[in-house]
């Protein structure tokens, strides 16, 4: 317990408001909510009024005071946030809902609180400012602009007003999240008829036999993969192979049809939060003084203006234009060969896509699923880290509490006495972090993509080893589950998807930085929070570290050389057209938070369809909704920012292509015979693999990622890696 808790009669017991090691997850109840998060939001507002009446001179016991308020809310609030997307219930939902505006009263309380913003500022003045750490003045730094974000300097009037915003906007992003995981549950398509499955590989049939056979379970015999019944929904995992390989093309549509109007009908419709959100955001910008929310949103980011972001959208639009173009001829010229007759349409991109790329690189997709079950793959990503980084993922099972019994527990260690990059004794490992790791798909009640959370994150308390909080993360997807004896076998894009988590998770839990307010991601501006995880898909087409992975589920053979060779060829394949889709989601998301008017006659879908005429080389169906379901800007953290992912990118790749310059000198030495075809990297791989850790890694948002990056590479970064990868000439 903490503080006072075991006093209160209802706070007895309550695992929420025990602070071991780790969150107990297997004793959170739902009842458990209202009345941990009501003690810790009293506790800690009484600490926070101490706090307000500290004198001057005491400005960093204040700041400390602030950081351990941030500390037990996240301990004890984190926890119920998480579990909503992993486990979700209507009784979570009714606990959480009804707690809800109560934080976010607590978090307005802090961020315009005049006496904390007076004393921030008395530390930016003061004469000892230019003597502070890097990571001590952006802390500053960032609290005061995330003050000034809070309406701090808001007149009584425009406060209360900017509070009823902020309170009613939670409840809307919680809604909107909702209506998408009730949506893709509530829609099923049960098939009898194996001519329906026509063209499925068997991994997808077994899937969907399991599913029916799961909502089903006294039905005799049960369901098969051979025989059938099948369930297919909307869930990645089932939905996209569907759209990849089914024959029928009448049932394509169906599913695509389903797929982009989610969220938008009956009891989870979405249209109407969609305006509420978009009204709320502006008038909040309005109130801070911004002529739009783009610009608040930029306000934060690496980028400096919305011409900025327009710039890089536009350079990037029109290296990609010409080459999608070219792309869909492709896909014309197979379908009409393959007896399709008239305009492809958006469920026949997938299908055919598919079978081109089966035709010209002479692999499918069930052929190299074959060869990544989940444990050699894990097996494969955690011999790289060690590689690379120096560190060791050790299997914990067992030594933590679980919310599923899917979930796993690892523990991060390095070698002793390696604080600060120095070289430590290999033959004695510490622990350094921990994460879960939450594999699978479970479409009733998780809710789909992918992401890392903030479990625990790195503090110092005291001096010495005792006083240091070590992080922990949450590395979340949705790949395909196991089904019956055979292990979990991944997509290639689910094994992608895999290693851009854990390069979340490696800036989270390698950071060297002990203030937890720039501590790990914490402080990284938005538009380069992506850049570890993007990293780290780029090793997925690096030879040894692929094979490494690879064993096939019944011959546990790796993956043979000339696959290898196709897969890595492949990877520009299309690639134009996936770089249009990332740019299209980036530009409507863009013109929604800074030209377009919520309450003008234009609706957000027409301007969904003049968005989409710079991008889109296929017809539009008027009823696309699939802005109801884009939880990444009305329910995520990407509003105004979704444009993140490809400014990301470009840091990504061209981080990236230090290691690719000093594994093509190696090369040169040995006689060009390519890259290093051994298990272990290179001595200049790994000393740069160092560098990487020890900048972008360790220093997390103690530094302006610009300056991170340049410390790592020796320069600004270009484009041109990155068009490179997507096998485009750059735009200049």
């Amino acid at each position: 317990m903490t503080g006072n808790a075991a006093n209160d009669p209802q706070n007895e017991q309550n695992p929420l408001l025990e602070r071991g090691v780790l969150p107990p997850f297997d004793r959170i109840l739902p009842e458990h909510v209202v009345p941990a998060v009501r003690h810790i939001l009293k506790q800690e507002g009484e600490r926070f009024t101490a706090l307000e009446a500290l004198p001057a001179g005491s400005e960093w016991e204040l700041v400390a005071g602030l950081q351990a308020i941030d500390y037990e809310i996240h301990r004890t609030w984190g926890p119920v946030g998480h579990l909503l997307g992993v486990r979700n219930s209507p009784e979570l939902r009714e606990a959480y809902e009804s707690v809800q505006s109560e934080v976010v009263d607590f978090s307005l309380r802090l961020g315009q609180s005049e006496q904390v913003h007076a004393a921030l500022q008395r530390i930016r003045n003061d004469s000892g400012w230019s003597d502070l750490s890097p990571a001590r003045q952006r802390l500053i730094a960032l609290r005061l602009k995330d003050a000034q974000h809070s309406g701090v300097g808001l007149p009584e009037e425009q406060r209360a007003r900017f509070n009823e915003i902020a309170r009613d906007s939670s409840k809307l992003y919680t809604e909107f999240s909702n209506h998408v995981l009730d949506a893709t549950k509530a829609f099923t398509l049960d098939l009898t008829d194996p001519g329906d499955l026509e063209g499925l590989p068997d991994s997808a049939k077994a899937l969907a036999a399991q599913s029916y056979a799961q909502a089903h379970p006294d039905q005799q015999p049960p369901a098969t993969a051979e025989a059938g019944p099948w369930r297919v929904t909307l869930d990645l995992p089932a939905y996209f192979p569907f759209m990849q390989h089914a024959k029928k093309r009448e049932i394509r549509e169906k599913l695509h049809r389903a797929y982009i109007t989610r969220a938008s009908s009956g009891d989870t419709d979405n249209q109407e939060l969609i305006v509420k959100i978009l009204k709320y955001r502006k008038e909040q910008a309005g109130l801070l003084g911004f002529g739009s929310w783009a610009e608040l949103s930029l306000d934060s980011k690496m980028a400096d203006s919305v011409a900025d972001v327009e710039r890089l959208q536009t350079e990037l639009l029109e290296a990609s234009l010409p080459a999608a173009r070219t792309e869909l001829g492709e896909l014309e010229e197979l379908a009409a060969k393959l007896g399709h007759s008239g305009r492809l349409q958006a469920w026949d991109i997938a299908f055919y896509a598919e079978r081109l790329r089966e035709e010209r690189f002479q692999f499918t997709d069930e052929e190299l699923r074959a060869y990544f079950p989940m444990p050699r793959v894990l097996d494969g990503l955690f011999a790289l880290v060690q590689q690379l980084f120096g560190i060791r993922v050790r299997a914990a099972d067992g030594e933590a509490p679980i919310w599923n019994d899917d979930v796993r527990y690892f523990v991060i260690e390095e070698p002793a006495n390696t604080e600060n990059g120095s070289a430590g004794d290999p033959e004695s490992w510490q622990p350094i972090a921990s994460f879960y790791l939450d594999p699978y798909s479970r479409p009733a009640d998780k809710r789909g993509g992918a992401w890392m959370g903030d479990c625990i994150g790195r503090r110092r308390t005291a001096p010495g080893p005792q006083g240091l909080e070590l992080p922990v993360a949450y590395l979340i997807c949705n790949g395909s589950p196991p089904v019956g004896d055979r292990p979990s076998l991944l997509s290639f894009r689910e094994v992608e998807t895999l290693f851009h988590e854990f390069g979340h998770g490696l800036q989270h839990m390698l950071t060297r930085v002990d203030d937890a307010d720039v501590a790990g991601s914490n402080g990284v501006e938005w538009d380069a929070v992506e850049l570890p995880s993007q990293f780290m898909e780029n090793w997925c087409y690096h030879r040894p570290t692929l094979m490494g992975m690879t064993a096939h589920v019944e011959s546990g053979e790796p993956m043979p050389d000339d696959l290898f060779e196709r897969v890595r060829d492949s990877r520009s394949f299309r690639a134009a057209w996936q770089m249009l889709r990332q740019l299209n989601f980036g530009l409507i998301d863009m013109a929604l938070h800074h030209s377009f008017d919520p309450a003008g006659d234009q609706s957000v879908f027409e301007l969904q369809a003049e968005m989409e005429e710079r991008t889109a080389l296929i017809d539009r169906l008027p009823e696309d909704r699939f802005l109801c379901s884009f939880t990444h800007i009305f329910a995520g953290g990407y509003s105004a920012g979704y444009y993140s992912y490809k400014w990301a990118e470009v840091l990504s790749a061209d981080a990236f292509g230090a290691f690719e310059e000093a594994l093509e000198k190696v090369a040169a030495v040995e006689a060009g015979e390519g890259a290093p075809s051994g298990d272990s990297l290179p001595n200049t791989v790994v000393e740069i693999g160092r560098r990487f850790r020890e900048t972008v890694l360790a220093q997390g948002g103690s530094r302006h990622p610009m300056d991170v990056f340049v410390d790592f590479r020796g320069r600004r970064p270009t484009t041109e890696a990155l068009l490179r990868h997507s096998g485009l000439k750059s735009a200049a």
